[in-house]
């Protein structure tokens, strides 16, 4: 087995020399994967993750599961590193519940999703479970959930903070019941409730309340989710009320769960190719799929590509001319960084709406996009919900990422065109991207070289021709 350098000095992003053409295997989806892993420590009986991601956030949930006593056993193939490449497509993991129990710690690191899904587990556990995580994590908002939570029944410490550090009290069930929330900061307060729904005593009836509803597409993947564990599930889009969602008690059942590639995660590679006027192909890519990644297929073709969509997978190709855009990402806000940088080197400006609550991601991402673009020469203006992005000839220089990993390839993403662009800690890739370094070198070996002669594949082992 083999580590990842830890690449937390400056990192040269590698500038590219002619037309990328290169497959890149993508690891599995950090939503699929963190979602897969809470239905299954809620099941009745023991369930399956094939092909699960492998990262700083996945690696979290499956602690903090174990620490809630739920047993999670990995089968890593003997040629794998320990990093989440293609290598880890043979990987499974055994997931067995047990009865939850605290006391227990749980380190959330800076992950959305273990510090919002687990607290409603917690409060199945019996005995206290205490949450604490990065400093970043400490920012983010968590109230929905804590607020949620006592409503349905639950006891919690958070010295009125609705705020990281804070204590569960588990008291080995939960009422359930109705609650309204207001969740237009976050829709992972719908997902974690929903999550957990079905081992309440009265399921749950969760009534959104506020503003617009960011990220649908990752409420539609826990609902999907739920389906498939033997959940019922009513949902506005099955007719029920608009900003509605009602999960009804029951067993969860163990599955046989195939993790789907990152869609999100495949960005920067398929950016690549729209940069350089290249193409690259990503494998296994589904016909059908809840991941808001997905939208890149439309969005990248809007800007100046094309795809096709095989079995094999997403050939995505460039011809090297790109063309601003205005668009909704309101669904789709993880995807902006990535969006940012593209359109930062394109022919006419761009609009991005719809993505205040990026605000309160892993960093201020409107913020540090308009920063960080702009010391580049950029000229980047944050709007109330978004960014104005006009095109203006980019400079060398250093690209801060705020321990943020679409910071990092966002960064990346620009060093493609812009000579001496250096990353700030590009291992904050860790996050969801194992080897992204390595992946991105790999790729760009094959730049120039002839059809198909690039590989990347997610374990430092790229070549070219």
């Amino acid at each position: 087995m083999t580590e990842t350098p830890a690449y937390t000095a400056l990192w040269p992003a590698p500038h590219a020399s002619g037309a990328v053409d290169a497959t890149v295997t993508v690891p599995g989806s950090k939503s699929v994967t963190n979602r897969g892993l809470v239905l299954a420590a809620l099941a009745a009986e023991p369930g399956w993750l094939r092909r699960p991601l492998r990262s700083r956030d996945t690696l979290l949930m499956a602690e903090a599961l174990r620490a809630l006593g739920v047993g999670i056993e990995e089968t890593v193939p003997s040629s794998s590193s320990v990093t989440g490449g293609p290598d880890h497509i043979g990987e499974v993991w055994r997931v067995i519940p047990s009865g939850l129990h605290g006391p227990a710690q749980v380190d959330v690191g800076n992950a959305g999703t273990v510090m919002r899904f687990l607290p409603p587990v917690a409060a199945l556990a019996d005995g206290p479970v205490r949450f604490d995580g990065d400093p970043r994590a400490y920012e983010r908002p968590l109230h929905g959930v804590i607020d949620a939570l006592r409503v349905l029944g639950a006891r919690i410490d958070d010295d009125s903070r609705g705020a990281l550090p804070m204590t569960v009290h588990g008291g080995g069930a939960l009422d359930g019941g109705t609650v309204e929330i207001d969740a237009s900061s976050s829709s992972q307060f719908v997902s974690a409730l929903l999550l957990s729904a079905p081992r309440f005593n009265q399921g749950v009836e969760v009534r959104h309340v506020g503003g617009p509803l960011p990220s649908m597409p990752h409420i539609r993947m826990t609902v999907d989710m739920l389906r498939v564990a033997g959940a019922q599930v009513d949902t506005p889009e099955s007719g029920g009320e608009p900003n509605v969602w009602r999960v009804t008690a029951g067993a969860v059942l163990g599955r046989d769960l195939v993790v789907e590639p990152d869609l999100s995660n495949a960005q920067p590679f398929l950016a690549a190719a729209l940069i350089t006027g290249g193409r690259v192909t990503i494998p296994d890519w589904p016909r059908r799929t809840t991941q808001p990644g997905d939208a890149l297929r439309a969005i990248f073709t809007e800007m100046g590509g094309s795809c096709e969509l095989t079995d094999q997978g997403l050939t995505f190709t460039g011809t090297g001319r790109i063309h601003g855009i205005d668009v909704d990402l309101s669904e789709v806000g993880e995807l902006t960084p990535g969006i940012a940088a593209v359109a930062a080197l394109a022919d006419s400006e761009s609009v991005l709406r719809g993505v205040a609550h990026l605000r309160l991601h892993e960093t201020d991402r409107l913020a540090a996009l308009t920063k960080e673009i702009n010391e580049l020469g950029g000229d980047v203006t944050e709007t109330e919900d978004g960014l104005h992005i006009r095109p203006r000839p980019l400079h060398g220089g250093v690209f801060r990422t705020y321990d943020d990993h679409r910071m990092a390839t966002a960064g990346a993403v620009i060093g493609l065109a812009v000579e001496g662009v250096q990353i700030e800690n590009i291992a904050t890739t860790a996050k969801t991207l194992p080897d992204f370094p390595d992946m991105w070198t790999g790729m760009l070996a094959g730049a120039g070289t002839g059809p198909g002669t690039g590989t990347s594949t997610g374990t430092g082992t790229g070549t070219g021709a």
